[in-house]
């Protein structure tokens, strides 16, 4: 039996994703030495997105990350996991990821992409373990990506790289 629940985000959860992104982001500035950092994302602004955020709850009620699916122009792209640290190594990440390619099959989905740090153990190679393969940006949304992160700077602190899993697609 799992410690989570993977469900919906509701408004009342905006506050904590924020903050969750934010403790969850310090892993990386630590690792990269960074001096400075993109600053999380609304989390009020994520949940206006066309798309879906998921969050998982513990069994005690707090919520301990979420991840947010965004589909544009008939995409469904993952644009974010975070999971608090504390919380981590315990499957919740996993069971995010695997909940979105659900998610995403359910909504008519092939297929996820989501950019990443291809030397992060908990970026792309945790990917790899979820079914996500390397992949090029083939359209003008996933190139567009490209510039947002050229933006923000994050190829300062490593190789950025796209990868896609297939969509879980249930009989029914």
């Amino acid at each position: 039996m799992s410690s989570f629940v993977v469900r919906p985000a509701r408004e009342i959860d905006a506050e904590r994703m924020t903050l969750i992104e934010a403790e969850a982001d310090q892993m990386l500035i630590a690792l990269f030495q960074a001096d400075e950092w993109p600053a999380p994302d609304s989390a009020a602004d994520r949940l206006s997105m066309p798309g879906v955020v998921l969050v998982g709850e513990s069994r005690s009620g707090e919520i301990a990350g979420f991840a947010h699916l965004l589909e544009i122009d008939g995409h469904a792209h993952l644009e974010q996991v975070s999971v608090l640290p504390r919380f981590g190594r315990r499957g919740l990440g996993r069971m995010l990821v695997s909940s979105v390619l659900r998610v995403a099959g359910a909504r008519g989905h092939r297929d996820v992409t989501l950019r990443t740090y291809s030397d992060v153990p908990w970026n792309a190679p945790f990917y790899l373990t979820c079914g996500f393969v390397e992949s090029e940006p083939d359209t003008a949304f996933l190139k567009g990506l490209l510039d947002v992160e050229e933006r923000l700077r994050l190829s300062l602190y490593g190789r950025r790289l796209q990868m896609t899993a297939p969509a879980e697609v249930t009989s029914g």
